[in-house]
């Protein structure tokens, strides 16, 4: 084997190229996923209306009916802002990306309903 002469470089590596469909997919996806965010986060208001039976002869546990809504009220959009990074990442990386959107509104909703349930889990007598 012989030494490459000084100041000589080895040609760049060929880049990937750009995928459109999977960025355009990508970026209509993620406007999506954060129209759903902004919708969940919306709903998880109306989950403090779960504490109306609550009273002097009904008594709820407040502490896991608090849990459940701050998890239904901030856990969709924790979930749109890791998607979103992950997304970029791997676009700017040029590897495929559309699923990841699809991957963060599946688990947005299921973050929204799980602190739903802890919600709901918080009154007694109550159910789904």
């Amino acid at each position: 084997m012989t030494t490459p002469p000084p100041g000589y470089a080895p040609p760049p590596a060929p880049r990937r190229p750009v995928e459109v469909w999977d960025l355009v997919t990508t970026i209509v996806l993620l406007v999506i996923g954060g129209a759903i965010t902004i919708g969940l986060t919306f709903f998880a208001f109306f989950l403090v209306f779960a504490s109306d039976p609550c009273g002097a002869s009904t008594v709820c546990d407040t502490g896991r009916m608090s849990a459940g809504f701050f998890v239904a009220l901030l856990g969709p959009g924790a979930v749109a802002v890791a998607t979103t990074i992950v997304a970029v990442v791997l676009l700017v990386r040029r590897r495929i990306a559309f699923w990841v959107p699809l991957a963060g509104i599946v688990l947005a909703v299921g973050v929204w309903i799980g602190g739903a349930a802890l919600v709901i889990s918080g009154v007694p007598g109550a159910s789904l």
